[in-house]
């Protein structure tokens, strides 16, 4: 039976590269022959309109359908809703109307855990699921980080980004002592690297020493480039817009590391189950 790790990239802070690396990561895996689910958890649905859907309004069933379906506990057709992308992943979308979500999950039951049960339905499917967070950490993003098994913290070098990752680290602490004790953080990527600044190079470093073994700093730096906004305009991933570029090296290096530590994490489970 396939063993399906549930990723949730987070950072209340917007800007990060949050989606473009949800999209490049998720293309990535699913190009290593897994199944891959990428999840819109954000009511800006970036995601869904980086993979190309020009009208997400218009959609049918989405995330916010989904996720009403289990609040009330009625049947619902929302997984017809899931959409396949051309580059081998699939899509549950998300439109304006995931706002309303937060206030009806103030009065759900288990609020925390609706997002897990919606995913429960479909789990066994997948090899990954990667979730798109919003930009803050209220509710909505609690609920990614209790779906998860683990979380990857898209990160720009500078100094403000860093600070506000001492707030997410709080939360995702939270997380793990009340609800999930199991989610774990696989690492910090730094996007948007410029790498021609001392500046970027020195906060890095910086990082690379504060966190000192106690998080994982990917060792893949994904570049400052207009070709990945570009890649997204054209509903496309950077491998499908620009395979040969620096980007798409950089997310295909990010890919491999990921898929190692799912292996890693095989390989514990395996050695535990003996």
């Amino acid at each position: 039976m396939n063993h399906c790790k549930t990723i949730a990239l987070v950072n209340q802070k917007g800007g990060v590269g949050k989606t473009t690396s949800t999209i490049n990561l998720g293309v990535g895996l699913a190009s290593q022959g897994n199944k891959v689910l990428l999840v819109d958890g954000d009511p800006q649905h970036s995601l869904t309109i980086g993979l190309g859907i020009t009208d997400p309004d218009n959609l049918e069933h989405t995330l916010n359908t989904a996720m009403l379906a289990e609040i009330e506990g009625e049947p619902s057709q929302w997984e017809t809703g899931i959409i396949h992308h051309r580059e081998g992943v699939d899509l549950l979308p998300a439109n304006d109307e995931l706002a309303g979500i937060e206030l009806r999950l103030f009065s759900a039951m288990s609020r925390e855990q609706v997002l897990k049960s919606v995913l429960s339905h479909i789990k066994d499917r997948y090899d990954y699921i990667l979730i798109d967070g919003m930009p803050s950490l209220g509710i909505v993003t609690v609920n990614v980080l209790v779906a998860a098994d683990s979380v990857i913290i898209p990160s720009e070098p500078d100094f403000l980004s860093t600070k506000g990752m001492n707030l997410l680290l709080k939360t995702i602490g939270r997380v793990r002592r009340q609800i999930n004790p199991r989610l774990k953080i696989d690492g910090i990527v730094v996007t948007k690297v410029d790498s021609r600044t001392n500046n970027a190079k020195n906060i890095i470093a910086a990082l690379r020493t504060t966190l000192d073994g106690s998080i994982r700093v990917f060792d893949t730096e994904i570049p400052r480039s207009v070709r990945a906004a570009e890649a997204s305009g054209e509903g496309k991933s950077i491998f499908a817009f620009d395979p040969k570029g620096r980007v798409a090296q950089a997310y295909a290096n990010l890919t491999k590391e990921v898929a190692e530590l799912g292996k890693e994490t095989n390989r514990s489970r395996s050695d535990g189950a003996r």
